[in-house]
């Protein structure tokens, strides 16, 4: 289908993009385009202008800190997978950036755009919510900070005001005996979630669970944490009994639909047994940083 018709402007700079969000009624942020483009071909979005911010410099960048991992709202899936401290402390981002489309897409498509879309069966909303992520938006009056948690409202709904940019995410340092693992259920190779589910967890001296996120994407409206499990593993000793019993309470809290993707039933079904798994993973890698 032919996109309806619209403005397009390339700001050079932040600050200009930004003007143009406070001083244009219908405008719509453009970044790798692969969520935005097909949704202006089916005529379901319709913005008056397309603001691309593919020109703007420093929005790209992936950081280390002491605190944890800056990347830019523009850094691409590719860019995350292929980071070196991502694949040295970060498996959970790394596992999710595999998995997302194809190369095109990998090498086109941003965590940012991908974030601020909320596609309900993405898979990045569900890494940042395991991980506790913190999430700048900036406009021309400046910025504020929100939780990933708070962050993801309704199916492609998010915290953003319309004269906002998601400029940056702030993922929290693992810290000591940390590991993550995200598990996600596909029909093919690159497709969009059937279930998915993001862990990343610590275990204590004592070897028992100190700290833990889920994050579950493509059974609910919106991403969500799974915090009826989180309660049962914190503190509790990190064996199949408990991943069962977790997986368990992640589906219960769970709400997918019927479609082509199979029964609500069977989709409760995996989540349970995604959850195990992704756990599996991530208490594995926990240890081996022991």
């Amino acid at each position: 289908m032919i996109p309806p018709q619209f403005d397009y402007v390339r700001p050079a700079n932040l600050d200009e993009a930004l003007a143009i969000l406070r001083d244009r009624e219908g405008a719509k942020v453009l970044a790798g385009g692969y969520s935005l483009l097909p949704l202006l071909k089916l005529r379901l979005a319709s913005p008056e202008v397309l603001v691309d911010i593919g020109a703007i410099a420093g929005m790209d960048g992936i950081a280390e800190v002491e605190k944890g991992l800056h990347i830019g709202g523009r850094a691409t899936h590719r860019s995350i997978h292929e980071n070196a401290a991502v694949k040295a402390r970060y498996p959970l981002l790394e596992d999710a950036a595999a998995g997302i489309g194809d190369p095109q897409i990998r090498n086109w498509g941003t965590m940012g755009g991908s974030v601020a879309h909320a596609d309900p069966s993405a898979d990045w909303p569900a890494v940042l919510i395991a991980s506790r992520a913190a999430i700048n938006v900036r406009s021309a009056g400046g910025d504020r900070w929100i939780d990933a948690r708070d962050f993801f409202i309704d199916s492609f709904q998010t915290a953003i005001e319309p004269n906002e940019i998601l400029t940056e995410i702030r993922v929290p340092a693992p810290g000591a005996n940390a590991g993550g693992a995200y598990a996600k259920l596909e029909r093919r190779a690159g497709d969009f979630s059937t279930v998915g589910v993001a862990v990343q967890l610590n275990l204590g001296a004592d070897g028992q669970i100190s700290a833990v996120g889920i994050g579950l994407t493509a059974v609910a409206p919106t991403p969500f944490a799974a915090t009826d499990a989180e309660a049962i593993l914190m503190g509790a000793t990190p064996d199949e009994a408990t991943f069962r019993r977790a997986g368990d309470a992640a589906a219960a809290q769970s709400s997918p639909t019927t479609d082509a993707h199979g029964p609500a039933e069977y989709k409760k079904a995996m989540v349970s047994e995604m959850v195990v798994r992704a756990l599996r993973s991530a208490v594995s890698r926990a240890r081996k940083q022991a």
